[in-house]
């Protein structure tokens, strides 16, 4: 099926919810097809073929809702998708707040936003499996040490996504992402440690090297051997990219327009007080050209845009789908987000840190004792009270030096505090994924061990 054809196909659904007795409506259509290869140790292991294909349906009757999803595309599909979003919609209690945004909010960004390389769907199964294998075999031949592996992978997707409502809204988009992955294990004396490398990007071109994805994974994983626990001092701890970006998705967490509205966030409350520390800026970004949380619009229809949530050190706003914007009075910021089915939900487009100056070996380089983290564990995050415990692994800082590795210890505090105390950001900015985060110096933290 073209695009076209679904494009129509939606406006068509929307057009018999109407006649069903709809006040309004919204439907999405999807389809993807997607490819694995996972190697282990330089055999295939599996691969995997799927794809899907759908439609969601959301009405309106009044201030009621109902929602029904479909995979059977067929009239009598359709026929039945409506029947059940009316039924439902019937059944449930009003909501003052309920509704599609208002007219003048909908549109999409214009031009083309580098979502879909047409590479992708062209790319021969083998060399995927052999991209996997070359990765894999680069971190098994990298060191000595390294002496077995959980395996490689290469998946890649392409999709497109319809989505039209009962306004005259109507918008498509394709897309397409392939990633690689391995995650090589390492062994000296009794010590046994895994760590893993990823690069992922809109086409095949723009991937990371294979033998380089792998060479990173088998460094990181041979830095982590012989680890020590230390005792439980207050010192500076610093996060590594991948690592600070989980920083990311707790802030994420307390902006979100739903934790607003409950009073489920510390930052509930907090617009236009200073919150964190001067150099500290956060922006939600759907329109960045080639990024994964990059979209035309939103799944409400209304245009992503760029949205400045921290202005150095300052809430400036929450994320917000269009109900969370009518529980606070506010406007949606184009963040609403969902599957083919039910009400939608709130997402980001590309959300970061904006970059600091240092390097990450300038941040290092300034603390003569601290934590470097590089894996946290557990959940021990409460966005209520922004009180903070994790579990993590890194390496222990002497001297400006990463000295030691270190594991099976804690970091503790409390999210406010931390994004008040963030001393250094860092210059190394990369979107590995629609979250992303620089290197962060905090200045002090609990770090548990003995």
């Amino acid at each position: 099926m073209n695009g076209n054809h679904f494009l129509e196909l939606a406006q068509d659904v929307v057009k018999q919810a109407r006649a069903a007795g709809a006040t309004d409506a919204e439907c999405t259509i999807a389809e993807g097809d997607e490819f694995s290869a996972n190697v282990r140790m330089r055999e295939i292991e599996n691969l995997k073929e799927a794809g899907s294909r759908g439609a969601g349906l959301r009405i309106l009757i009044g201030r009621k809702t109902g929602a029904s999803y479909t995979s059977d595309l067929s009239s009598d599909g359709i026929a039945h998708l409506v029947k059940s979003a009316i039924e439902l919609a019937d059944i449930t209690s009003e909501d003052p707040h309920a509704g599609l945004p208002e007219d003048d909010e909908f549109g999409a960004v214009p031009g083309d936003l580098g979502l879909y390389s047409d590479d992708v769907p062209a790319l021969d199964p083998g060399l995927k499996i052999d991209t996997a294998k070359r990765a894999e075999d680069a971190a098994l031949s990298a060191d000595p040490r390294i002496f077995n592996s959980e395996g490689a992978s290469f998946d890649n997707y392409v999709g497109r996504h319809v989505f039209a409502n009962s306004r005259g809204f109507s918008g498509e988009y394709r897309s397409s992402y392939c990633s690689l992955s391995t995650s090589p294990v390492a062994r000296e004396g009794d010590s046994m440690e895994r760590d893993y490398w990823f690069t992922m990007a809109r086409g095949f071109a723009g991937l990371e090297p294979a033998d380089q994805v792998g060479r990173i994974a088998a460094q990181r994983a041979l830095r982590r051997l012989n680890a020590v626990k230390v005792e439980t001092q207050k010192v500076p701890v610093v996060f590594e990219p991948r690592t600070a970006r989980s920083l990311l998705d707790n802030i994420f967490e307390a902006v979100h327009g739903m934790s607003i509205y409950r009073h489920e966030s510390f930052l509930a409350g907090k617009i236009g007080e200073k919150v964190a520390a001067d150099d500290v800026t956060v922006i939600d970004d759907g329109t960045i050209p080639g990024l994964f949380g990059t979209s035309p619009f939103d799944d409400e229809g209304v245009p992503s845009r760029r949205t400045v949530v921290i202005d150095r050190g300052v809430l400036k706003s929450y994320l917000m789908n269009t109900y969370a914007a009518r529980k606070l009075g506010m406007k949606t910021t184009g963040n609403a987000s969902r599957g083919l089915t039910g009400n939608a939900g709130i997402g980001h487009g590309n959300f970061f840190l904006e970059k600091g100056v240092q390097t990450p070996e300038q941040i290092v380089a300034g603390i003569p004792n601290g934590f470097y983290v590089t894996e946290l564990m557990g959940f021990g995050v409460n966005i209520v009270t922004g009180d903070y415990s994790r579990g993590a692994a890194g390496l222990w800082i002497r001297n400006g030096e990463l000295a030691f590795a270190v594991s099976e210890v804690t970091i503790a505090g409390n999210l406010m505090d931390m994004l008040r105390a963030i001393e250094a950001i860092g210059s190394d900015l990369e979107f590995r994924g629609s979250v992303a985060a620089p290197t962060i110096k905090i200045g002090e933290m609990t770090v548990g061990g003995k």
